[in-house]
C-alpha cells in the first residue's frame, strides 16, 4: 500500500442556521397586536379576553402606553385584522354574541412570556432605551432589573425580532422590534446615531394630514409618515440628552 494515499476528507462543521427574516408589518398591523398582547396579559377575567372589535377599537386609541396616539374607527381596525388573518397572526372567534379576536404570537413568536411582553411594548411604542422598556414591560411580566431584561432579549435578538439602533453597550441604548421595513430600520439607525436629517430629504417621510376616512394603503401611509416624524424628533431629542450628559460628566456635574 502505498504511503502517499490521500487521506479521508474531514466532516465539516454544519453552517449556523440563519437567522429569519420577519416579514414587515404596517403601523396599523403593530398597534392591533401590540393591543391584543397586552390585553391578554393585563386582563383580570376571561371575559375582558379576546377581544371584540369595539375594545380592539378603544384599545388602539388609547391614549396612555401608546406612542404615536392614534384616531382610527372600526372599518380601519377590521381591515387591519384581514390581513393579519391571513397571515396567520390573529383568529377570529365566532359562535358568540359578537366575534372576537386574540393573536397567535406565542406559536409564531415566542412561547416565552416576558419575551412577548417586551415585543408588545415595542409594538405598542416604537424604539426606546431599555430602561424605559424594562419599566414599561414589567406591567405585563416581571422583568425586575437591566441584566433580566438583556436575559430576555438575547433569544429576540438572535431572531431578529429585536434589534439595536445604537451600539449595545451605550449609556441608554435603544432597542425595537425587528418587524420594520429594512429601509426604516437603516433610516431610524441613522437617527439614532445622531445624524442630520432634513424635512426635504425624501428618504424621511413628513407628516401631511388627510382625511381619516379612505382606503387602507391611505391610512398605511398617513400612519408610516407620523411614526417616522415622531421617531425623527425623539431621535434628536435622545442625542442631545446623550451629548449633556457627557458634558456634565466631563465637568465633573451631577445630571439635572
Amino acid at each position: 500500500m502505498s504511503s502517499d494515499a490521500i487521506p479521508a476528507p474531514q466532516p465539516q462543521p454544519a453552517p449556523a442556521p440563519a437567522a429569519p427574516t420577519w416579514e414587515p408589518l404596517s403601523p396599523l398591523d403593530r398597534r392591533i397586536l401590540g393591543v391584543l398582547v397586552e390585553k391578554q396579559k393585563t386582563s383580570k377575567t376571561a371575559d375582558s379576553y379576546p377581544l371584540s372589535l369595539n375594545a380592539l377599537v378603544t384599545g388602539c386609541n388609547q391614549k396612555s402606553n401608546r406612542d404615536p396616539v392614534f384616531e382610527l374607527d372600526e372599518i380601519e381596525v377590521e381591515e387591519g385584522l384581514d390581513s393579519l388573518q391571513e397571515r396567520g397572526l390573529v383568529t377570529r372567534i365566532t359562535g358568540g354574541r359578537v366575534d372576537r379576536f386574540r393573536h397567535e404570537l406565542y406559536g409564531v413568536w415566542t412561547s416565552a412570556g416576558p419575551e412577548l411582553a417586551v415585543l408588545a411594548e415595542l409594538l405598542l411604542r416604537g424604539p426606546q432605551t431599555k430602561g424605559d422598556l424594562r419599566t414599561r414591560a414589567a406591567r405585563m411580566a416581571p422583568i425586575d432589573s437591566l441584566d433580566v431584561l438583556d436575559e430576555v432579549l438575547k433569544p429576540l435578538l438572535e431572531r431578529k425580532l429585536v434589534v439595536y439602533l445604537t451600539e449595545p453597550d451605550r449609556r441608554g441604548a435603544v432597542v425595537t422590534h425587528g418587524l420594520h421595513a429594512a429601509d426604516e430600520i437603516a433610516r431610524l439607525k441613522a437617527l439614532h446615531a445622531g445624524a442630520p436629517v432634513s424635512v426635504s430629504d425624501p428618504e424621511v417621510p413628513v407628516f401631511r394630514p388627510v382625511p381619516v376616512a379612505g382606503p387602507a394603503p391611505a391610512l398605511d401611509t398617513k400612519l408610516t409618515a407620523a411614526v417616522a416624524e415622531i421617531d425623527a424628533l425623539k431621535a434628536r431629542v435622545a442625542t442631545l440628552e446623550a451629548q449633556l450628559a457627557d458634558v456634565q460628566k466631563q465637568l465633573g456635574l451631577s445630571p439635572a
